[in-house]
């Protein structure tokens, strides 16, 4: 008769547990591929080993990136129509690099600014899970780690 009491007090834990652990995960972060490394937006603040600010000032800006209206016209183009993502189409691994954005801008860092007026990048977005502002954070921190990388080289 005890162990049906424990059984019975223990089992409402157990099943909060396994709601709590489903609803308390965090969504999956956008990611790109980038041959064969997946560039990904960081999901707490110690995990980016590069990080990006935006501004709404041109004369601030180190990289502008367009938004354009047609896929055709954009160097980065994000569309997606599914409702859930492909399973391990960019799983996370010992050579993901990861992107943050930064609150404020340093001189180390790309400092974006995102308008529909020409830039050095031009990007199209149709999505669910990516804005435009996350497509050009990723875009951009793609693009400065294949620099650094080519420029070791």
């Amino acid at each position: 008769m005890s162990r049906f009491k424990i059984f019975a007090s223990v089992l409402p834990l157990i099943l909060a547990g396994v709601f709590a652990r489903e609803s308390l995960s965090p969504p999956p972060q956008p990611c790109i591929m980038v041959g064969a490394t997946s560039v990904q937006m960081a999901a707490t603040p110690w995990q980016p080993q590069s990080r990006v600010s935006f501004t709404d000032n041109p004369a601030e800006a180190t990289v502008r990136v367009q938004i354009v209206e047609s896929p055709e016209s954009a160097d980065f183009t994000v569309v997606d129509d599914i409702d859930a993502a492909l399973p391990n189409t960019c799983a996370a691994n010992a050579a993901t690099r990861y992107i943050g954005i930064a609150a404020t801008a340093a001189a180390a860092q790309p400092i974006i600014y995102l308008s529909r007026e020409p830039g050095d990048f031009r990007i199209f977005v149709r999505s669910k899970t990516f804005s435009p502002r996350l497509a050009a954070a990723l875009m951009v921190g793609a693009a400065e780690n294949h620099a650094r990388v080519a420029a070791a080289l």
